[in-house]
């Protein structure tokens, strides 16, 4: 399983329990929140109504007052008020007082005067001097039935001659229950949402930069020429450098190494017709074979020359990652210079030319490098065209690239050959001598060819070779 789904699944994990158990908590508080707040203001009504009531409650005229005409009136009122989006249509409080016996003096319902209350707890424990309060069932058989009644003693003096109670069924307070949980739920449920939705973006951005480094790895393990990704994080920008740091440790010391074995391999067969020469040159022998060997040594001397600068421009292209520059290389003028260059070469043998690239063509890159890799294909087809063959240069812009060709008139490559001409130092005889060069040049295009993210292809084809290079177009 990617570690990104791994990270996704724990922080989930912890994230969903976390917020299923804050919010079964706060979902199992507001039922008694509510009703804890209204007990909190029946108290206070409670407590109102007693003074109120204490002067006729103490003269025994309660019945004759309007008192129980104005708690009918209350019953009748309809407030028509909106209460954070509940609307209130009645109201339902009920009130009813009852003498130091607990016997009922008025009630708002007008059904319970007369009535001996004193073995409800509202008023016993009132009576007693003790907070009344209670939560009774109308039906017993219906869960949300259940009325609150919270009493208040009516004092003369510090003497208790009766007790008000103010009631108010549970029922009543059900729908601003309901609405804070559905509020809440909601809230909860976007809270979690938003969580996971992070936990999402952090566990895909944290896969998405180890990838992306799994990747450069990979490549690099395997030879492949790559970029070292950009990722943002202190810990993982760090690890990227870290990477990158031993990478070119690694391939600088294994790179050295394989250098000086190829160099010093290439070296050997220069190096002892030289010396074979100059043994030769040491005795005495006719002007004339000592001419020949005199040659012999500039022409080696020439080839090591040759060997050498080649291996650095290969070591230089092959130890880059990227470009340095990538400005806009104009194609048709590049390769009318370097013919130019080679025009005396090109006279001597009596080459034709024929230049089809469009002014408009460019190629984007290194201009320095692109100027080198053409140069090793024009050089590579002037060693293999017959004297008065054709040199053609073509080129057209596909899907964002430019295909440059150069063909020339030559023999069909061995098929045996087709795969290796790229080969570090892996070289055909020349048809004028018979001698192979270096065998860096196209491998040195290729590297240059991969560098600009594109292609390097050699292929027989009527009449001559042609050769394919894609760069991307400007």
């Amino acid at each position: 399983m990617p570690l990104g789904i791994r990270i996704f699944l724990v922080y989930f994990l912890f994230v969903g329990l976390a917020g299923w158990f804050v919010l079964s908590t706060v979902m199992d508080e507001i039922r008694p929140g509510v009703r804890q707040s209204t007990e909190e203001t029946l108290v206070d009504t409670a407590n109102l109504l007693a003074e109120i009531l204490r002067d006729e409650v103490k003269a025994g005229s309660l019945s004759q007052s309007r008192l129980p005409e104005l708690l009918a009136a209350y019953g009748q009122r309809q407030p028509q008020a909106q209460i954070w989006g509940v609307e209130k249509t009645q109201v339902n409080h009920r009130i009813y007082v009852t003498d130091a016996k607990g016997i009922v003096l008025l009630d708002s319902t007008g059904v319970a005067v007369g009535q001996d209350y004193s073995r409800w707890n509202d008023v016993l424990r009132t009576l007693r001097g003790e907070y009344g309060a209670r939560s009774t069932k109308e039906d017993p058989n219906d869960a949300d039935s259940s009325v609150m009644y919270v009493a208040a003693p009516i004092k003369d003096g510090e003497r208790i001659i009766g007790v008000v109670s103010v009631a108010k069924p549970n029922r009543t307070l059900q729908p601003y229950i309901e609405r804070s949980q559905t509020r809440l739920g909601w809230l909860g449920a976007g809270l979690i949402g938003l969580g996971l939705l992070i936990g999402a973006l952090l566990s895909w951005w944290l896969s998405a930069a180890l990838g992306k480094l799994t990747r450069y790895a990979q490549a690099v393990s395997a030879g492949q020429r790559a970029e070292l990704p950009r990722v943002r994080g202190g810990e993982l920008a760090q690890l990227a450098d870290a990477i990158e740091h031993m990478r070119t440790e690694l391939e600088g010391k294994a790179y050295v190494e394989r250098y000086v074995h190829t160099l010093t391999h290439e070296l050997k067969s220069p190096l002892a017709a030289i010396r074979g020469a100059a043994e030769l040159l040491d005795g005495e022998m006719p002007a004339e074979q000592r001419q020949r060997f005199v040659a012999n040594i500039q022409q080696e001397g020439a080839r090591l020359q040759q060997l050498i600068e080649r291996l650095l421009h290969l070591a230089q292209v092959e130890q880059r990652q990227g470009l340095e520059e990538q400005v806009r290389v104009p194609l048709r003028a590049l390769s009318e210079e370097l013919l130019q260059a080679q025009m005396a070469r090109i006279e001597a043998a009596g080459l034709q030319l024929d230049n089809q690239i469009g002014a408009e063509l460019a190629a984007r890159g290194e201009a320095f490098l692109l100027r080198q890799a053409l140069a090793n294909l024009l050089d590579n087809a002037l060693d293999f065209t017959p004297a008065g063959g054709l040199i053609r240069f073509s080129a057209q812009a596909r899907a964002g690239q430019i295909e440059l060709r150069l063909f020339n008139q030559a023999e069909a490559i061995p098929d045996y050959a087709l795969a290796r001409l790229s080969e570090r130092f892996y070289s055909l005889p020349r048809p004028n001598g018979g001698r192979k060069s270096t065998g860096l040049g196209l491998n040195f295009v290729q590297e240059v060819a991969e560098l600009h993210g594109g292609s390097l292809q050699i292929d027989n084809i009527e009449g001559g070779v042609e050769v394919l290079l894609k760069l991307p177009g400007a």
